[in-house]
């Protein structure tokens, strides 16, 4: 008799457990793909950067190359990629805002990453 009171009260609780474990992963799934792709494309602009100072190319040369494989990693299309030789070593700087549309909620991932080349690759 003293627990007539507690009818339903582990259903309720499933509920919101479920309910903060659903809304959690539904978040990740779509957080995670663009978080990737800029961590992958932070190594790709230091590759091209590496690339471009030891084959002597135009820093114009590492922005084209990031922009011909802006698709590939779902940069947006008014990203700003700034590339420029600065101390003997290319600089590329790559800006820009993607929204992240959650119910109720536009959340904005910034984007804003400058490699250098690496130092013993560039030619004096």
């Amino acid at each position: 008799m003293r627990r007539s009171s507690e009818r339903g009260a582990g259903r309720v609780q499933f509920l919101i457990v479920m309910t903060i474990i659903v809304a959690t992963a539904y978040a990740g799934y779509l957080y995670i793909p663009v978080a990737f792709h800029a961590h992958t494309y932070k190594d790709l602009m230091q590759h091209y950067a590496d690339v471009t100072a030891t084959q002597g190319y135009s820093p114009t040369w590492a922005g084209e190359q990031l922009l011909k494989s802006s698709a590939e990693y779902d940069i947006p299309a008014n990203a700003i990629i700034t590339p420029l030789k600065r101390d003997d070593r290319v600089v590329v700087r790559v800006q820009y805002v993607k929204p992240i549309e959650f119910p109720g909620y536009t959340y904005n991932y910034e984007f804003d990453h400058t490699v250098k080349s690496t130092a013993f690759l560039a030619f004096k």
